[in-house]
This record gives structure tokens, sequence and C-alpha cells, in this order.
């Protein structure tokens, strides 16, 4: 049975974690429109993005939002014009709700640039309550047999470090260095590593720095440290403008660095010669079709990636993101609604 009311996080009052911008509230059960399904939430991966949101560095696109969109759960209900999904089937639901379908971007393949485009968790409300409404077409299906705090992650995550992987142009047998090492990055190095490539990866966390040896890394030094070789591509995980001329530097010619994230603090002026000559290429990523996140679930399913995960309740969202922000975190933090065994 379907309740009246649910448990949620709402953003209240962006500013920084520590004012306390999150509110916990009760809600109503949201009911689906034509050509959405009604979610109950198994698991809700946290990311950055959230936090992005939380602090006002993404501006909230509508007042009192539900952040969340990395979310593992069972259709409950169909609105109407809802085809192929029946209840109880096990679903992910990711950052990109809808697009147009009609503009040149979406008609080319790159929905992803659709100006139409809307978001789980800042458009529509998210994954960190009980229940959400997802439009069908935009929903994942996901396997059983596998707890759900450990596919959470891959649906932002996976997704987005795989499309990272992709713009960044990487060499078969290529040297990659990954800077950050956190939820998105630690899946994304086993990807590069599985098709062969040499990974490099370089971030402040001593703790990372100790995962990423153990998921195969051929080395692990300081964010602001300089790889052990010239590296053929480079992605950008942490939030930090500073290091993309690092990153750059670090590039052999010809090299490309991918900006993976939504949200980047300002980039230091560049020197052309140091950082862009002799054909080095400067990307940014912006969010990932459906073809993507077909893709890259698909190959997640054939080569399970070992996923590094801390729980929390969903009582506890508040201080997941602030364990987030202080870089407390390994892997992934992953939400859980009261009464689902993780």
């Amino acid at each position: 049975m379907i309740p009246a009311e649910m448990d949620a996080w709402v953003v209240a009052r962006p500013g920084p974690i520590t004012s306390h911008p999150l509110e916990r509230v009760r809600i109503p059960v949201p009911e689906p429109g034509p050509g959405e399904v009604l979610v109950k939430v198994e698991a809700c991966a946290v990311c950055r993005t959230d936090l992005h949101l939380t602090e006002g560095d993404l501006p909230p696109r509508r007042p009192r939002t539900v952040p969340g969109h990395e979310v593992v759960g069972r259709v409950v209900a169909p609105g109407p014009d809802t085809p192929r999904l029946a209840p109880g089937a096990r679903v992910g639901v990711a950052w990109l709700r809808s697009t147009c379908g009609r503009c040149r971007y979406c008609r080319r393949g790159a929905e992803n640039l659709c100006p139409a485009s809307t978001y789980t968790g800042w458009d529509a409300d998210g994954g960190y309550a009980g229940y959400l409404t997802v439009p069908e077409d935009y929903i994942y299906p996901l396997p059983e047999g596998v707890p759900a705090e450990k596919l959470a992650p891959l649906l932002c995550a996976g997704i987005i470090g795989y499309r990272a992987l992709l713009r960044c142009d990487l060499p078969p047998g290529g040297r990659l260095g990954i800077y950050g090492f956190g939820a998105s990055a630690h899946l994304t190095a086993q990807i590069a590593i599985a098709q062969g490539a040499v990974v490099h990866v370089l971030t402040r966390s001593a703790a990372a720095r100790e995962l990423a040896r153990t998921l195969g890394a051929a080395s692990a030094g300081g964010a602001a440290e300089a790889p052990p070789e010239p590296l053929d591509a480079a992605i950008l995980f942490a939030p930090v403008g500073e290091l993309v001329p690092t990153a750059l530097a670090a590039l052999d010619r010809g090299g490309t660095l991918a900006v993976a994230g939504i949200h980047l603090s300002d980039i230091p002026s560049l020197c052309y010669q140091r950082h862009l000559f002799q054909e080095r290429t400067l990307r940014s990523v912006t969010a990932n079709t459906r073809a993507d996140g077909r893709a890259y679930l698909e190959l997640a399913t054939a080569h399970p990636p070992k996923v590094t995960t801390v729980p929390y309740s969903l009582d506890a969202a508040d201080q997941a993101l602030c364990d987030l922000a202080a870089d407390r975190i390994e892997g992934a933090a992953v939400l859980h609604p009261a009464g689902h065994d993780r």
C-alpha cells in the first residue's frame, strides 16, 4: 500500500553545508503523471552535484527541491500511458530526466546538450525521499540479485565517468591521469584498467590514494604532483579549477583533458605554449545521453566493478553531504530509507 506522506529532505536555504541548508520534512507522496511511474526508493547514492545544489554553487531551479539522482528502486504505480514497466520492476533513476526529442541536438544523438533538458533532483524532486516519479522513457532496468547499495553509484558516478573516459580520447593501452578520486573516479579507473590503460591517480586524500593502488593504479600521488610519465589523456573529477593547468601540463603531445564535473571553480590563466600548444585539448563533459547510460550499465553488468560505498540512513543525509564536503568518504556515500535491506 502506498502511503499518503513520506519523509524527505529539501534544499530550504542554499548555502554552506555547515549552515544546515537541508531541511527534513514530511511531504505528500507524488502521483505519476502521463508517461511517468512512481518508484519506491531502495537506495540513493550521494553525488557531489547534490552538494553543489545544496550549497548554491548550482543555482536551484525550483524552491525546496528534493535532491538525489542515483536511485535504485521498484516501480509501485504507473501513470497514464506507461505501457512498459509493471509494478515490481527494479529500475534505476539517473540525472537526465527528460529532453525535447526535437531539437537539432536531440536529432543528432546529442540529447545531453538539449536546451530543454531537465534533471532529477534539480528540475524535479529526487531520491532523498521514500518515493519519486520519473518518466518511463528515462528509466534504466536493473538486475536482480545485486545489492541496491552497489548499483546506486553506477547511475551517475559510473555513467558520467564512462562519458568522461570517452571524451578524453584515451588511446588503446594509453596512459591516463585521474585527478580526484571519489565515487566517479574509482569506477572510471577500473574501466580504464580493464581496457588495458596505465592509470596514474593524483589526489590530496591519502586514503583515496591507497584505494587507487588496491584497484590497480600504476601510481598514486598528490593532486599537485607530476605523474611519473607524460599522460596521453586525463580526467579532472575534482571541482578545482586550479588543477586544470596542472593536468594540461602533465599531458604529452596531442593529449586531451576532460573536465567531468558540472561545477568547477575558476581556472587560472593558461600559458598557451606550456598548456595548449602541441595540440593538447581541453574539453568539458555535459551530462550524458541515455545511450551512454545503457552502454555503461551493460558493461558494468558483464564486468561488475568493485564499488566502494559508505552507507547512511536517510535520516543522516545532511551528515553524508558534510562528510563528502570534508573528503571523509572513500568511494560513494549511499542513503537507505528506513525498512530497506542493503
